[in-house]
C-alpha cells in the first residue's frame, strides 16, 4: 500500500523494502500502537526493515499514518519515513470468526466481547504459510526447490474502566525458516539465500513484540498515555560447503544473533484552548544485544563478531501546536535523544506551518533536523590488531543526521477529487564511511539480506536528496476511484574518496496508477475490476570487473564505477477481478 504514495519506491519483487525519496530503507521507523517495533517481516535480517513476506496482517490493522519527511517532534531516531500502525479493537457486542486461505497463508481469527457491560473486547489472528501447497502445485516463487515456512500471530485486548482509564494489551510476532540444500537444488533457478557454490544453508528468523498501554483522561482537555513493551528480533544462519573431495559437509559460516528491547513510553496531551495544544513525552529503551558470527577466511576459521552487552536509549520531546487564525497554524517542537553506549546525543528542532488559503486549497512548509542511530550490528564489528587481538573500531560512531525541508500545495478540485504537489530537499551528514578512501557509505545499506560488517568507519560521509512529487486522487464515488502519483528525484552521496555518486536507491523516477470500478447486479451482488501499474527507474549496481575476476577466480567489482548505471526500468501491472455475493445473516 505504501508503494502507492508519491516519493515511495518498491521496485523489487524479492523484498518489500520501503524506499522513500532515495533514502536507504533502514531510515524507516516502524511503530505499532505508539511503540517502536523491529522489522515486521518474515526472513528479515537484523538491521534491515524489509523482507520477502510481511508479518503485518490487514485483518487486524486500523487506520494508520505514513509520513515521508519533516516529521513532528514526537517521531525520532528516523531519517526517511514513519509507518505508524494502529491495531483495530475487536467487536465488543458479538463474537465473530474468520477463516481464509490466500497467498499469505492459512488464516484463522476470532474477536468479540469479554464483557458487554464493561465494553471490553479481544481480537486475535493466526496465520500459517501456504507456500508448501503452492510448491506442490508446481508454482515457483524464485527460491528454487526450498520451501519457506513461516507462521505469525497478532492480538489486541482492550479493557476500559470507569475511573482507572483504558488498558490495552497487544502483540505481534512470527517465526520463519528455510533450508536450501544442495541435493534439492534446481540448477535452472537462481537462489535468493546462498550463492552458486555447493552449499547447504539453514536460515531461521524470529520477531515479536508485546505491549501494555494505559490511557487516562485527567479531564476533558488533558490525557496521558503510558506503555510498557518488550520486543525481540533474532536470526540463526548456518552454511556448510560440500567439497568435491570429501563426502561430508564442512562448516563455512555461522551466525546466531538477537536484539532485545524493553521500553517505557509516556506522553501528556493538553488542549489549552481552540488555538493551543501541547504534547510532550519521554521514553527509555533498554537494549540487550547478542551478536555472534564467524566463518572461513583464507581457509582459516575466524570470528567476525562476538558481543554480548546492553545499551540505553533515552528520548524526550516537546511539541506545541498554535492556531494564529482559522487559516494559519504553526507546529513547533524539539526532540532529543541520548545513546549511552558511546554517549552520543542529538538535539533536533522541528517546525511546520500550514496556511489554509481557502476551504479548497492549502500551502504547508516543514523543516527540521533529524538523526538516527546506526544499525546496531555496525557498532560491534571488530578489527584485528597486529598482535592478533581484536578491538571495536566502530564503537564511537555518532548518529547519522539530516536536514529536511518540504513545501506542499494541496487543492480540492471537488468533493471527490484532489491534487497535491510537493517539493523537498534533504541534506545528510555524519554518515559512516571508511577511513581509507573508498566508495562505501552506510547510506547505501539496508536493501539486502543483511548489513555489511565493515570496520574502521568514521562519520565523514554526506549525501543529499531532492525532488518533485505530484498526486491526483479521485475518492470512491459513483462506483469508481483512482490514484495517480509521480515522483522525479535525485539522490547523491560522497564516500571517503570524496567522489560524488548516485546512491544505490537513485532510480530517478517512479510513476504509479491505481484504480477500480464496481458494478452492482441483481440489486445486491457486485462485480469489480481493479488495476495497479508501476513504472520506476531500475536499481543501481556496482559492475563486475571481469578481468580482475579471471585473475583471482572470485567475483571482483569495479568500485571506481559504483552505482553509475541502473538496471532495466521496473514495470509491473497487477489486475484484480472480483465477484461479491451479499446475503442476510
Amino acid at each position: 500500500m505504501a508503494a502507492n504514495y508519491a516519493g515511495v519506491s518498491g521496485a523489487n519483487d524479492s523484498r518489500n523494502d520501503i524506499i522513500i525519496r532515495g533514502n536507504s530503507p533502514t531510515g524507516l521507523l516502524w511503530r505499532l500502537n505508539g511503540v517502536e517495533i523491529p522489522n515486521p517481516n518474515h526472513f528479515g535480517s537484523l538491521g534491515t526493515t524489509g523482507g520477502p513476506i510481511s508479518i503485518l496482517n490487514n485483518n487486524v490493522l486500523d487506520k494508520s499514518d505514513f509520513l515521508t519527511g519533516a516529521f513532528p517532534a514526537e517521531y525520532g531516531n528516523v531519517l526517511a519515513g514513519v509507518f505508524d500502525l494502529q491495531m483495530r479493537t475487536g467487536n465488543n457486542e458479538k463474537h465473530e470468526f474468520l477463516a481464509q486461505v490466500g497467498f499469505n497463508g492459512f488464516e484463522a481469527g476470532a474477536e468479540g466481547p469479554i464483557s458487554k457491560k464493561q465494553g471490553s473486547s479481544y481480537l486475535i489472528n493466526y496465520r500459517y504459510s501456504t507456500l508448501g501447497v503452492f510448491n506442490a502445485l508446481g508454482i515457483n516463487f524464485g527460491t528454487g526447490t526450498a520451501i519457506p515456512k513461516y507462521q505469525d500471530v497478532s492480538f489486541n485486548i482492550k479493557i476500559p474502566t470507569n475511573k482507572a482509564g483504558k488498558f490495552t494489551l497487544f502483540g505481534m510476532g512470527g517465526i520463519s525458516g528455510i533450508e536450501v540444500l544442495e541435493k534439492d537444488r534446481d540448477t535452472t533457478q537462481k537462489n535468493l539465500y546462498v550463492d552458486d557454490k555447493r552449499q547447504n544453508g539453514y536460515f531461521d528468523n524470529t520477531m515479536g513484540v508485546v505491549g501494555l498501554m494505559h490511557t487516562f483522561f485527567i479531564n476533558n482537555s488533558t490525557y496521558t498515555k503510558f506503555s510498557l513493551s518488550a520486543s525481540i528480533a533474532g536470526q540463526k544462519y548456518k552454511v556448510d560447503t560440500l567439497p568435491d573431495f570429501v563426502d561430508y559437509a564442512v562448516p563455512y559460516y555461522r551466525n546466531k544473533s538477537d536484539q532485545q528491547k524493553y521500553s517505557a513510553d509516556f506522553s501528556l496531551n493538553k488542549k489549552f484552548s481552540s488555538k493551543d495544544f501541547l504534547k510532550t513525552g519521554f521514553s527509555f529503551s533498554q537494549y540487550h544485544y547478542t551478536y555472534r558470527d564467524s566463518g572461513v577466511v583464507d581457509s582459516v576459521w575466524e570470528s567476525y563478531t562476538d558481543y554480548n552487552g546492553n545499551a540505553l536509549l533515552t528520548k524526550l520531546y516537546v511539541e506545541w501546536q498554535h492556531r494564529f487564525s482559522d487559516q494559519l497554524s504553526l507546529n513547533s517542537g524539539v526532540y532529543t535523544q541520548l545513546f549511552n553506549y558511546n554517549n552520543t546525543y542529538s538535539i533536533e528542532p522541528r517546525i511546520g506551518a500550514k496556511w489554509e488559503i481557502s476551504d479548497k486549497q492549502s500551502l504547508s512548509l516543514g523543516t527540521g533536523l533529524h538523526s538516527q542511530l546506526q544499525p546496531m550490528y555496525i557498532y560491534f564489528v571488530k578489527t584485528m590488531k597486529d598482535d592478533g587481538s581484536y578491538y571495536e573500531t566502530n564503537k564511537n560512531l555518532k548518529m547519522t543526521k539530516s536536514y529536511h525541508a518540504v513545501l506542499a500545495y494541496d487543492r480540492n478540485i471537488s468533493k471527490v477529487f484532489r491534487i497535491k504537489t510537493e517539493v523537498y530537499y534533504q541534506y545528510l551528514f555524519d554518515a559512516p564511511v571508511e577511513k581509507r578512501p573508498t566508495f562505501f557509505s552506510v547510506l547505501n545499506e539496508g536493501a539486502d539480506f543483511g548489513i555489511a560488517g565493515i570496520d574502521s568507519l568514521e562519520n565523514k560521509g554526506t549525501g543529499y536528496n531532492y525532488g518533485f512529487e505530484f498526486t491526483a486522487e479521485k475518492f470512491y464515488s459513483k462506483g469508481y476511484y483512482f490514484l495517480f502519483t509521480a515522483s522525479l528525484f535525485e539522490s547523491k552521496y560522497k564516500g571517503s574518496d570524496g567522489v560524488g555518486r548516485s546512491t544505490a536507491f537513485n532510480g530517478n523516477f517512479v510513476f504509479n496508477l491505481l484504480g477500480g470500478k464496481e458494478w452492482t447486479i441483481r440489486k445486491k451482488n457486485t462485480i469489480s475490476i481493479n488495476i495497479k501499474t508501476t513504472y520506476a527507474g531500475g536499481r543501481r549496481y556496482i559492475p563486475i570487473d571481469f578481468a580482475a575476476s579471471q585473475i583471482t577466480g572470485e567475483t571482483e567489482y569495479d568500485e571506481d564505477h559504483a552505482f553509475e548505471h541502473r538496471r532495466k526500468d521496473y514495470f509491473r501491472t497487477d489486475l484484480k477481478i472480483g465477484y461479491r455475493i451479499n446475503r442476510k445473516d
